[in-house]
């Protein structure tokens, strides 16, 4: 069907009902939201990738707006806001790229407390028996582009107590379909977490609140075609299709009571956020990618200058070294040297000796020194 007629066909089904005197939609007989798209050309809601406006680079985009009182927690891969009620995040937020969906490290399916919940996180007795998973949020194979964001993603801040047929089935099933939208649209923004309200059952002596349903957002700020869906669904085995929980983002902040997205443009979250478009997107998933040998993707060199700055080259090397920094992939260890308490045991993390020399600490508690250039 031609533009021309298209156009003759929706001006007998349209009605002119703008819903704002700026808008840029109206409603047709059918009760359907039609969009004016690129143009001047309409087009049903549900069917059309939303565009409207230029993405731009907007830092933290995948922050939810907070208060003066919130405490945000930021990890490498994702930030969290905890809420110490509950004992559990009430959001977790993070972007994910395509490269990062090229799994380079195993799930360490080692649960720890978050260091840097000054409250105390939950911890393993709170789940021992109580018949729930220790549910993710930021998903271990969303984290597995590093050593350091695999093990952050075993925090308990980053747990929720989901029912095993859920965390095992639909949601681990959402979770693979947001690894595909991140590799077909180049990278998404991710907000999710329990819906928590008051009077929730609990577990373990910390009194973990269980949710009764979760929620996910995701935004594609990639042009063309950018758009946004969510989702809302129960903690419990579900076996219908994942686009009967799809709901616009509006919806999910009616539910939760929290506000997405507050960096975008106001023209474009407002649109964006109001929009369901479940036919822009891609509803089969792919499987996550396993190096072996070389990236698929180029990530950045974890080489040390020698101004002692990260190296800011890409590489697609394995050993996740570019090849000025190759000879630093072979560390030497000093074994007889023990960290100061100090010092931070997290991989990445950089310190310089008395002499100048480069070193991490090791899982053993142990000085690295990296090889200089």
């Amino acid at each position: 069907m031609t533009v021309i007629r298209f156009i003759l066909l929706l001006s007998f089904i349209l009605t002119f009902q703008p819903l704002s005197s700026e808008s840029r939609e109206a409603l047709a007989n059918d009760g359907k939201r039609v969009l004016l798209l690129e143009g001047n050309v309409w087009g049903y809601a549900d069917n059309t990738p939303f565009s409207i406006g230029k993405a731009t680079v907007i830092p933290h985009l995948e922050i939810p707006k907070t208060t003066a009182n919130d405490k945000i927690i930021t990890h490498t891969g994702y930030s969290l806001l905890y809420n110490e009620d509950h004992e559990q995040a009430s959001w977790v937020a993070y972007e994910l790229t395509k490269a990062e969906t090229t799994k380079r490290y195993k799930r360490s399916d080692k649960f720890i407390v978050d260091p840097l919940v000054t409250t105390g996180s939950a911890n393993n007795a709170d789940y021992s028996g109580s018949s729930y998973d220790r549910g993710h949020m930021a998903p271990a194979a969303d984290m597995g582009w590093s050593s350091r964001t695999m093990k952050e993603s075993f925090y308990y801040s980053n747990m929720s107590p989901q029912d095993p047929a859920f965390n095992r089935g639909i949601w681990k099933s959402l979770e693979e379909l947001v690894r595909t939208w991140a590799i077909e649209n180049e990278a998404v923004y991710v907000v999710t977490g329990p819906v928590l309200t008051k009077g929730l059952p609990t577990i373990g002596s910390d009194k973990v609140s269980v949710p009764r349903y979760y929620y996910k957002v995701i935004l594609d700020y990639t042009e063309p075609g950018i758009k946004g869906i969510g989702f809302i669904l129960p903690n419990e085995g579900s076996k219908e299709p994942l686009q009967s929980f799809a709901v616009s983002i509006d919806s999910v902040e009616t539910f939760t009571g929290i506000d997405f997205f507050p960096l975008l443009p106001d023209e474009q979250e407002r649109y964006i956020e109001k929009t369901l478009s479940v036919n822009a997107w891609t509803w089969k998933s792919t499987s996550t990618v396993r190096v072996k040998g070389k990236a698929s993707a180029s990530v950045q060199c974890r080489g040390i200058t020698r101004a002692g700055n990260r190296c800011i080259n890409k590489t697609v090397n394995a050993s996740g070294y570019c090849n000025q920094h190759a000879s630093q992939a072979s560390e030497s260890t000093d074994e007889s040297e023990t960290a100061k308490p100090s010092d931070t045991n997290i991989d990445g993390q950089i310190f310089t000796g008395p002499r100048g020399g480069k070193y991490r600490i090791n899982e053993n508690g142990k000085k690295v020194y990296l090889k200089r250039e």
